[in-house]
């Protein structure tokens, strides 16, 4: 498990061999926050799964065609990692303060996939802000436009 992470990361560190690993690299270290994100609550249910996947094709250039690769590949390391700052720390380095945004957007929207807020969840989406450098304004902002796109009110949120 810590042998699969620490190649993982050294993969980040040496920009990952080739011109389009960097975006991949970044990508994946995105796509590992949003199914921690998915399963911290103790299930994924379909609607994290599509939330979690539509974003990274959107916003992060996954190809649909890869998707289900990249999943399976970011829940299993999530699974088996401890640790967020490896992951962070890829996208805070890489991402402006805009980028950093959209992800906290993103990582909303699949916490809020299921139309609730569990504790679990707010605690890991309060540290994601700290570590991502996104402060608790901008953080309650992308999460207010998260509520927005799925269609919930903030009443109906339980946090």
């Amino acid at each position: 498990m810590l042998a699969r992470l620490q190649r993982f990361l050294d993969r980040l560190d040496s920009g990952g061999g080739s011109t389009s690993a960097p975006r991949d690299e970044l990508a994946m270290a995105a796509a590992v926050l949003l199914a921690r994100a998915a399963a911290l609550d103790g299930t994924v249910d379909e609607r994290e799964k599509a939330v979690a996947a539509d974003r990274l094709v959107e916003r992060f250039g996954v190809p649909r065609a890869e998707i289900d690769r990249v999943m399976a590949e970011a829940a299993h390391t999530a699974e088996e990692s401890v640790d967020l700052y490896g992951f962070t720390r890829v996208l805070k380095d890489r991402l402006d303060h805009d980028g950093r945004l959209v992800l906290m957007e993103a990582l909303w929207e699949v916490v809020y996939a299921d139309g609730t807020l569990h504790d679990y969840e707010a605690q890991l989406m309060r540290r994601l802000a700290g570590l991502l450098f996104v402060g608790d304004r901008d953080s309650g902002i992308a999460r207010k436009q998260a509520l927005a796109k799925l269609g919930l009110d903030e009443a109906g949120s339980s946090d």
